[in-house]
């Protein structure tokens, strides 16, 4: 039986916008204020998963959440019809509407670990919805991440679901964009890395930015999937790096398989994780590709996010390809290291340029789009909805997008009454298409 990895891409939300909501994110703040066009992002996103179904890749969908997100207002005492209720938050606080109204769930790295049935003890495939405490404007998914996941991995014999952890930041979780998967192939037994910022109750003098992954919340998940101990690592990202702007461990790290194409500052001691995972899976022939900081300076890791890159098999390729944002090849020292990494004859050996400058703007790469899942053929039969792309699911979406979303967007607009009844309707319509059935709060009201 076939097993193979799928990529759900998340797609970009009608109030995709520029608010500068997360701190440590360098592109985030520096494009603070700016007009965004959600018309394009979510055009960009499906370019992307285009490219990736056109590849020969099991590639799939995740849908944004409903915003902004009225019911957090209902639970802070505003009160009133919707319209009302949200010309009382504005006036009262413009930063907590933009929090409420944020489209980051697009970045579905962030949605969950996954640890697939090869690792697990009881061989089915687990997801624990990231917390995402340490960001207000996140920490208010996990929720309708649950939910999706569920509709699209049903409970049962083949999947597991756990709940998002509790505990604030003290538990902060943000996903599988800390989380590395090792293995010889998809199917196989695999070895797990997992890479947090700081411990949960000891302060972490080292940083000016928040750590937002802590030690105890990656244990707690290894716990609640089953992984094997003997085969699981925890290792700490590189303050130097979280300073630097490399908020989640996937802006300077990324795996495939036996490959593992980090910087040389992504951790503290690159050559003791080497030896660690080594001798927790010495079956896998590893191969480390370490960037170093001569030839990349790790503030062009950061704006480029060369590492927040896909590393992924494409059926009839020889070798690995990068799916790259724009931005790579913008950069003099991304340009050259990519040109001479594909023509050394290494495990990377192709660079597939994708423009998502709309998420780029907010600091989000490729990688940040997507979030990965092994599936075997039996899972792919067994999933619960219509997430999984094909060629004409994508025209519709376009279309579905085409029709919905707006090309301009102000911070001012996030007030506008209008807006939240646009995206009603855009979510409403997308739930038919992808059969997701009552997925939102307003949907689950009105039945």
């Amino acid at each position: 039986m076939t097993v193979r990895e799928a990529n759900f891409d998340g797609l970009v939300g009608p109030t995709h916008n520029y608010a500068g909501l997360s701190y440590g994110n360098v592109a985030s703040a520096s494009n603070e204020g700016q007009v965004s066009n959600p018309r394009e992002g979510v055009l960009q996103g499906l370019g992307k998963a285009r490219h990736m179904l056109s590849l020969g890749m099991v590639q799939g969908i995740l849908p944004p959440h409903e915003r902004p997100h009225l019911p957090t207002l209902r639970g802070l005492g505003f009160t009133g019809g919707d319209d009302a209720m949200l010309a009382s938050a504005w006036a009262a606080s413009p930063a907590l509407v933009a929090n409420i109204a944020s489209s980051a769930a697009m970045w579905t790295a962030n949605a969950a670990t996954i640890t697939p049935a090869p690792d697990s003890a009881d061989g089915r495939t687990h997801f624990t919805p990231a917390n995402l405490a340490a960001m207000y404007h996140r920490s208010i998914e996990h929720p309708t991440t649950a939910r999706v996941l569920k509709a699209i991995f049903p409970e049962g014999e083949r999947f597991a679901h756990h709940c998002a952890l509790e505990g604030g930041v003290h538990l902060g979780d943000e996903g599988a964009a800390n989380h590395n998967r090792f293995c010889a192939e998809y199917g196989d037994k695999g070895a797990s890395l997992y890479v947090y910022g700081r411990d949960a109750f000891a302060p972490a003098d080292d940083l000016k930015y928040p750590g937002r992954q802590t030690r105890e919340a990656s244990e707690a998940i290894a716990r609640l999937h089953g992984d094997d101990k003997a085969r699981t690592l925890f290792v700490r990202q590189n303050p130097v790096a979280i300073n630097a702007g490399a908020f989640h461990n996937d802006v300077v790290a990324v795996s495939n398989r036996n490959v593992f194409f980090y910087h040389e500052l992504a951790f503290e001691d690159a050559g003791d994780v080497q030896a660690r995972l080594r001798a927790a899976a010495p079956e896998i022939d590893f191969v480390f590709v370490e960037v170093a900081d001569a030839e990349v300076p790790l503030r062009d890791a950061v704006k480029s996010y060369l590492f927040n890159s896909q590393l992924v098999d494409i059926p009839g390729r020889d070798g690995m390809t990068l799916i790259l944002p724009k931005e790579v090849e913008e950069t003099p020292s991304t340009k050259a290291y990519i040109d001479n990494l594909v023509a050394s004859n290494g495990p990377i050996r192709h660079a597939d340029i994708m423009d998502v400058r709309q998420s780029m703007r907010n600091g989000g790469g490729p990688a940040c789009l997507r979030l990965r899942v092994v599936l075997s053929d039996d899972d792919i039969g067994a999933l619960g909805t219509k997430c999984l792309l094909t060629p004409k699911r994508l025209d519709a979406l376009e279309d579905w997008a085409s029709t919905h979303y707006r090309d301009r967007l102000a911070l001012d607009d996030l007030r506008d009454p209008a807006l939240w009844r646009e995206v009603m309707a855009a979510l409403d319509a997308l739930t038919g298409l992808l059969d997701l059935g009552s997925l939102y709060s307003f949907q689950r009201a009105g039945a």
